[in-house]
């Protein structure tokens, strides 16, 4: 009898033992420490293809690390990156600079707000038909974007080469009933800002968005005639978020992986100046 009662209790001894050794998943009622893995979180970001979603994908594997799986979609046009945004089936957005990002809020009532800059893309005037401004005809079709701000970028740039007048007071959101002189009597097709490469050989020339001309295989840097000069910097493109969700922490971690060294590298060795880190 007294092997068994000395028996029984080394077992209880040794049960106890190993209750003291249990991990804080096994316990009832313990507080995960903190070697234990984070719940990830997922984050939806809308995106132009070019550049916009090549940079986003340098920064998957290092939000990966910090929790944050991204998930990028893309878009081909201007308007269901915001309004995609503002209706919450995306967290954020990034394709446009903050001119037109307000002038849409303005227009449609959303609600978007700018949480950082990243990049600028300079606009350009590239050949279609007329392969140089000196040999541009009286008459000439020159194809620009038609959304706000955009077309005034490209009249304001017409400008800068003596090809328009516009109004004295005419600024950034200038349509072409803002032109007071043409005298090349210049046809000026207002089109979709994604159908202008598309048009290029049929017009005398065509005033792209640089991250379009690079989907057309047009190097910004050599093709363009001119080009938004770095004065223009003033658009950098941003991430966009629907306001409330400024301060929200896989944000600002994408915001802290997009400017980093490894992603200034990227831009700058595969864009070759038609995209400009503004980090």
């Amino acid at each position: 009898m007294k092997k068994l009662l000395a028996l029984l209790l080394a077992l209880t001894m040794v049960l106890g033992l190993a209750a003291c050794g249990s991990t804080p998943a096994e316990t009832e009622g313990e507080e995960p420490t903190e070697g234990d893995t984070a719940e990830t979180v997922t984050l939806t970001v809308a995106a132009t293809p070019t550049p916009h979603a090549e940079i986003l994908q340098q920064v998957v594997e290092p939000l990966k690390e910090e929790g944050v799986e991204l998930v990028i979609k893309e878009y081909t046009d201007y308007i269901l990156p915001n309004t995609a945004v503002e209706e919450g089936e995306m967290d954020a957005n990034y394709f446009q600079h903050t001119p037109y990002m307000n002038d849409f809020n303005a227009k449609r009532g959303t609600h978007l707000v700018a949480v950082a800059d990243i990049h600028f893309e300079p606009l350009g005037l590239y050949p279609g038909k007329t392969t140089s401004l000196e040999e541009l005809p009286e008459g000439a079709t020159v194809a620009v974007p038609n959304d706000s701000t955009n077309e005034g970028r490209a009249l304001l740039l017409l400008e800068a080469q003596g090809l328009i007048t516009l109004k004295e007071d005419a600024g950034l959101e200038c349509t072409i009933n803002d032109i007071v002189d043409n005298p090349k009597k210049l046809e000026i097709k207002e089109l979709e800002a994604a159908m202008v490469p598309q048009v290029i050989d049929d017009v005398d020339v065509a005033i792209i968005n640089s991250n379009y001309a690079i989907q057309a295989d047009l190097d910004p840097t050599t093709d363009a005639l001119v080009s938004e000069s770095a004065e223009d910097a003033k658009y950098p493109n941003i991430i966009c978020v629907k306001e409330g969700n400024e301060n929200n922490e896989a944000i600002l971690k994408l915001v802290e992986a997009l400017k980093s060294d490894a992603v200034r590298t990227f831009i700058e060795e595969n864009y070759n100046g038609a995209v400009v880190p503004m980090f």
